[in-house]
């Protein structure tokens, strides 16, 4: 990632120089930094994934908490991607169900037949009651959307009351970053400030 205009972008320049890759997991929006994938983005990575072979991990746990009407962006639906893509899916997020630990994996028949043995052997089932509430949340109406207004309406709080200070802002997710490094501090001592000195809680990645 860098930079550019206040906003963390892909840098796709260094991802063409990948050579050799198994697999790429990437979010959207990631966290911490809140980065939000365009079209075009997703396009440099299927190339990356079709010139080396990997599949792609989408931690798709996410993908609705985009501010400013950023448009949904699913890499299924980007050329090349399709069948490279094991999409990692939760409650948790997006559904505000953080203790319930329900969530799915989907991708291509041939890798899935795998994952379903690891996913057997190496995890616990989710109780019926916490199947049935995530069940109920995945149908519309889901107060998703009203939870993103939410997420957007705080985060232009904390951008305006850091206003003085090098924030770099989300395109979504549910956190943004400062530079600590521009003002000369580590992200601890940075953190350790703010919080002595401007009773804003925050948390060195």
């Amino acid at each position: 990632m860098r930079v550019h205009d206040g906003h963390w972008r892909l840098d796709r320049e260094a991802l063409s120089q990948v050579r050799t890759a198994a697999a790429l997991l990437l979010m959207s929006p990631s966290m911490p930094s809140g980065v939000v994938l365009d079209h075009d983005d997703w396009a440099a990575v299927a190339e990356v994934c079709e010139r080396t072979g990997a599949y792609l991990i989408y931690d798709a746990a996410m993908e609705r908490i985009v501010f400013d009407g950023h448009p949904l962006i699913n890499p299924c639906r980007v050329d090349g991607l399709g069948e490279r893509t094991i999409i990692i899916g939760s409650m948790s997020k997006e559904y505000r169900m953080i203790g319930w630990r329900i969530g799915w994996v989907a991708g291509p028949a041939g890798i899935m037949s795998r994952i379903m043995v690891a996913g057997i052997y190496n995890t616990t089932v989710a109780s019926g009651f916490h199947q049935f509430g995530a069940a109920a949340a995945l149908r519309e109406p889901s107060g998703v959307a009203e939870a993103v207004a939410e997420y957007q309406a705080r985060h232009e709080t904390v951008a305006a009351q850091l206003a003085d200070l090098p924030l770099v802002r989300a395109g979504g997710g549910w956190s943004c970053l400062v530079d600590a490094e521009v003002m000369g501090l580590s992200a601890p001592e940075l953190s350790a400030r703010l919080l002595e000195r401007g009773r804003i809680a925050a948390t060195p990645p």
